[in-house]
């Protein structure tokens, strides 16, 4: 209670302070708010760090800035903010289309659950399994095949692989740390994910900001090297399963479970798995592989398809330069809008035709799959309004003003890391620091030097998702505590070493960014000091010990 006291208090004197900051500029045509700019941003962060509460957050911050543009006039402000941001962020037709993406998305999503495809590709999977290394690769498998939706990722590989962790006495929490490395990361790097569709319209929208007609499926393209981050996390784990070496609070749950057998700690706590999503299986038929794969394929193939035919591809030819020249040019949202109802409409005929659900139950996993995507919409919306409300209030052109001239281009892409990264910790979520710091971070670098353009994208959606995977206070952090039937605390303990291990690295790259174009070089370096952290910090559960147990 009073944390929230304190929150209106602090809403309220920022109002105040903020009545006056509009002058008006040397041209005298224009109207700027100088260092008051930061307020609206700056707000929806500290307001993130103290309520948790990232859709309040936003939308606060984006209220102030309003009231600043209204001139002080709060019951102006509120009725433009609904009016003019928050419809117009909904209204445009780019964001229109990534909303009914996500909607339809996850109601295929809901069906190819609800068929039982994605229990039974998990299962599939979990055979390939022999001992206690293989069994944490195919974890680290099946989290990749898994793809489309971290929330799906979470639910799905924890609850099908406990019982073989369990077989071969392998913590819980090593169970929990796969699952939580191999959603976030996975999902956000994928070009067909419940995710691309925010991505995209966070690239367009920055770009637009300065005049720039870039093609955001293009930009999102050529960050993907750029994503230390997820990159190095996934080949962190694979590492440490193959390996099999261990360091910190991770180790010693590993020797506890090899040793003693105990999958979890004396005094633990795990939290149960009771979480009622549309990919538990409710058929009592032999769930089928095929249900998940054949909605994937079609998924992907018609997506580029979308793209090139979207793009002007039928024009342009079929060499690789006209294809990528059809992909730049593609309107993405609409693109994959197309390829995603093409998608549902084959995964409806696929669980009517084999008669796996009736047409009632099929609708009603279409209906709850949209439904489970609201919270994230929600997110999406504010994001783009209080990123347009941003834009009025030159807080990018305030910080270019700033910082261009004083902040080499070396230090653009690891400040920006940094702030991303500790941002989402505190907040737990990688959807609301993308929508704060993208808007900033694009304009900043693209006046300190446009060469580090995809850098800097990359630093933000990276140092976003290191949040996401290890705060406490994240969704699919506690969702994998949840589906791998972990105690949380201890969940977190254990791999917070890991994380930071991946991001200070990280950091370093982001840094010699501003030196070496190369992506390739730069992941090679990466690559080459993740290998040396698992060699010389890890070391395994000797084989004497585990036998010992056995």
């Amino acid at each position: 209670m009073k944390n929230w006291r304190l929150v209106w208090w602090v809403v309220a004197v920022v109002i105040f302070m903020c009545l006056p900051g509009c002058v008006m500029a040397e041209d005298s045509t224009t109207c700027t708010f100088g260092i008051w700019s930061l307020v609206p941003p700056l707000l929806a962060i500290v307001l993130a760090f103290v309520t948790r509460q990232v859709v309040l957050s936003l939308f606060l911050g984006a209220f102030v800035g309003v009231i600043m543009l209204e001139g002080g006039n709060i019951f102006s402000a509120f009725l433009t903010l609904l009016s003019k941001y928050l419809v117009g962020a909904i209204t445009d037709s780019f964001h229109a289309a990534i909303l009914i993406f996500l909607m339809v998305l996850g109601s295929v999503v809901g069906i190819i659950g609800r068929m039982g495809g994605t229990k039974a590709l998990a299962d599939h999977i979990g055979r390939l399994a022999k001992n206690e290394k293989t069994a944490q690769v195919a974890t680290w498998l099946l989290g990749i095949v898994v793809f489309f939706d971290d929330y799906a990722n979470a639910v799905v590989v924890g609850p099908t692989m406990r019982p073989l962790f369990d077989k071969y006495s392998i913590s819980r929490e090593k169970l929990a740390f796969i699952v939580d490395a191999t959603a976030a990361p996975v999902t956000g790097l994928f070009i067909i994910s419940t995710w691309i569709g925010y991505e995209l319209s966070l690239i367009k929208d920055s770009y637009a900001s300065l005049g720039i007609s870039a093609a955001p499926y293009d930009v999102f393209l050529s960050s993907l090297p750029f994503r230390f981050y997820e990159i190095l996390m996934l080949l962190f784990v694979v590492l440490i399963a193959i390996t099999g070496r261990d360091f910190g609070p991770m180790w010693h749950a590993e020797h506890r479970a090899r040793t003693t057998g105990k999958v979890i700690g004396d005094n633990a706590r795990p939290i149960a798995a009771n979480i009622k999503m549309e990919q538990v299986y409710l058929g009592d038929k032999e769930a089928k592989a095929h249900n998940a794969w054949i909605p994937i394929i079609v998924l992907v193939v018609s997506s580029l398809v979308a793209l090139w035919y979207n793009g002007g591809g039928p024009c342009l030819g079929y060499s690789f330069d006209a294809l990528r020249e059809a992909f730049s040019n593609a309107d993405s949202s609409m693109a994959i809008l197309w390829a995603t109802v093409f998608t549902v409409i084959v995964t409806i005929l696929l669980a009517l035709s084999q008669r796996i659900l009736s047409l009632e139950e099929t609708m009603d996993a279409f209906t709850e799959g949209a439904a489970s995507m609201v919270p994230a919409l929600m997110i999406l919306t504010l994001a783009w309004t209080i990123s347009g409300v941003i834009a009025d209030v030159g807080t990018a052109q305030f910080l270019v003003g700033t910082l261009s001239s004083r902040l080499p281009a070396f230090a653009v892409a690891p400040l920006v890391f940094l702030v991303a990264s500790l941002l989402s910790f505190a907040t737990g979520t990688s959807w609301g620091t993308m929508a704060i710091v993208m808007p900033l971070a694009i304009p900043l670098a693209y006046n300190v030097s446009p060469s580090i353009l995809t850098l800097v994208v990359g630093s933000v959606l990276g140092g976003a998702i290191f949040g996401d995977h290890c705060s406490p206070i994240s969704d699919t952090t506690i969702m994998a505590s949840m589906s791998s039937a972990c105690d949380h605390i201890a969940h977190v303990k254990t791999q917070l070493p890991y994380a930071l291990s991946v991001q200070l690295v990280c950091l370093g790259l982001y840094f010699l960014g501003g030196f070496i174009s190369h992506s390739w070089v730069l992941l090679l370096i990466g690559s080459l000091a993740i290998v040396f952290i698992v060699r010389f910090l890890g070391k395994p559960i000797t084989q004497t010990e585990t036998l010992a147990h056995s």
